[in-house]
Order: C-alpha cells, then sequence, then structure tokens
C-alpha cells in the first residue's frame, strides 16, 4: 500500500489515536424521494472565505444521489456528484456506506477532473453504551474520504504557497486529499442540534492538519433550519474560521 491509500490510512489512525474510537457524516441513506439541500458560507480571520451548495436525494432504499458545488474567493470554482450505497442489514445499530464520484473544478481558466471514493460508518447514541445516557439523543459517525484531482498549470505556484504557510490554499483543491471526521450530534432539544465535529486531513501541498468544528443547527418554519457554527484549527495550517447555513429537507 502506498501514495494516497497511504494517507488514507494515516488519516483513519491518526483520527482512531486522537479520539481513542470510531467516527461519520450521513451514513444513513435518504429516504426514497426525500431532499436534503445545505447552502452554507465560510470564511476565515484571514479574509479566506468559500460558498457552497451540497444536496441529496433517496433514490432507492439503499442509495443516495448526492451533489457538491462551491466557490472560494481564491478564484476556484468546483462541482461533483457521487453515488451512496448502503450495505449489510438496515435492522441493527451499526450502519456503513460507500460512496463513488465525480466532477470537476475550474481555478485561472484550467479545468481539471475530479474523483472521489469515501466510507462511512454510524450508529444512533441509544445504540452506544455511556452515551445512551444523554438526553434527547443523537449520532456518531464517521466518514473517511479520498479525493484525487488533476494536475492543474499552477501547481508550482500552489507549492510555493504551502511552502510560505498561507492559508487560503486550505480553500483550494489539492492534488491528493484524505480526510477523515469524527461527528457527534446531540439533539439538545425539540428544535435544536448540536454537531461537533473533530477532522483531520493530510494534503500532497499542506501535509498533515486537524480542526475541531462546532455547530448550533436550529428550527426555522417549515422544513427549514439555520446553522451558525466555528471551525477552529488544531494542528497545520489553517485560522478559526465562522460558518452561518441554512438547511431544507422535506
Amino acid at each position: 500500500m502506498h501514495g494516497p491509500a497511504v494517507r488514507a490510512a494515516t488519516c483513519l489512525v491518526l483520527l482512531t489515536v486522537l479520539i481513542g474510537g470510531p467516527a461519520a457524516a450521513g451514513p444513513w441513506p435518504r429516504e426514497v424521494k426525500g431532499v436534503f439541500l445545505s447552502l452554507a458560507a465560510e470564511r476565515d480571520r484571514d479574509g479566506n472565505s468559500y460558498a457552497g451548495l451540497y444536496g441529496e436525494y433517496g433514490l432507492t432504499p439503499r442509495s443516495t444521489l448526492g451533489i457538491e458545488g462551491g466557490r472560494s474567493n481564491a478564484g476556484e470554482t468546483g462541482a461533483l456528484m457521487w453515488m451512496q450505497r448502503a450495505l449489510g442489514r438496515t435492522d441493527r445499530p451499526d450502519r456503513w456506506t460507500v460512496s463513488l464520484g465525480a466532477g470537476a473544478i475550474t481555478r485561472n481558466g484550467t479545468v481539471a477532473p475530479v474523483g472521489l471514493v469515501a466510507a462511512a460508518w454510524g450508529r444512533g447514541l441509544d445504540a452506544v453504551p455511556v452515551l445512551r445516557r444523554i438526553p434527547g439523543g443523537g449520532w456518531l459517525a464517521l466518514e473517511a474520504r479520498l479525493k484525487v484531482t488533476g494536475t492543474l498549470r499552477d501547481e508550482a505556484e500552489v507549492r510555493a504557497l504551502a511552502a510560505a504557510g498561507a492559508t487560503g490554499l486550505a480553500y483550494l483543491t489539492a492534488e491528493t486529499e484524505a480526510k477523515a471526521a469524527l461527528t457527534l450530534g446531540w439533539r439538545a432539544t425539540s428544535a435544536m442540534m448540536l454537531v461537533n465535529q473533530l477532522r483531520v486531513e493530510d494534503r500532497k501541498d499542506t501535509g498533515f492538519a486537524s480542526a475541531f468544528a462546532i455547530s448550533v443547527v436550529r428550527d426555522l418554519a417549515g422544513p427549514a433550519k439555520v446553522e451558525v457554527g466555528v471551525i477552529a484549527p488544531l494542528s497545520g495550517p489553517g485560522e478559526t474560521a465562522v460558518k452561518l447555513g441554512t438547511w431544507l429537507e422535506f
């Protein structure tokens, strides 16, 4: 095992060391014909920003179609479509999924293809020892992603920025990215959720980094929710960022 595979394995091992256990984001398939949409914007203390759209659509009881797209203030625009498939029996506490996706990014007039492979595990808190005592319930999930992008003409410039420690690199897609995220969601009240997430990544340009993100998601009218959050770097390049978004689920 070498190259991207080693980076993905490293992320998973380091995540396990950091939190002592597993994690995932979204291993529960969307209901058939069910729709989830999220529009969010993020900005850090250096003025770097990103605005993105995320969506899911339930195709079958086991298959979910997803889309992701966005643009950063660094001039990069990207779009990705993926298919998620549930594995194993759905009448057990553990949920497993795998995903494959493809898309493209454009930066400074150059277009490059993007490929994605991901796997996720999740379990409701009512089936997790100790955590089942938390009132209101919630979920625990772990997701690992490997994204590979075609070479762009400005890779030399990106490497120079990485050597200079430029924080804006976090808002550009690397040639190779291996990421993992542990999510602990808590339904604090019937109208509010707290979503805590530990993120680790290994990029070809900037190396290993980790961050902690926390969001408050509050019900609005009908199917709408509002999300307010903070992302704080723990190691590696990056600055503290704030996030504001909306969720629609129907």
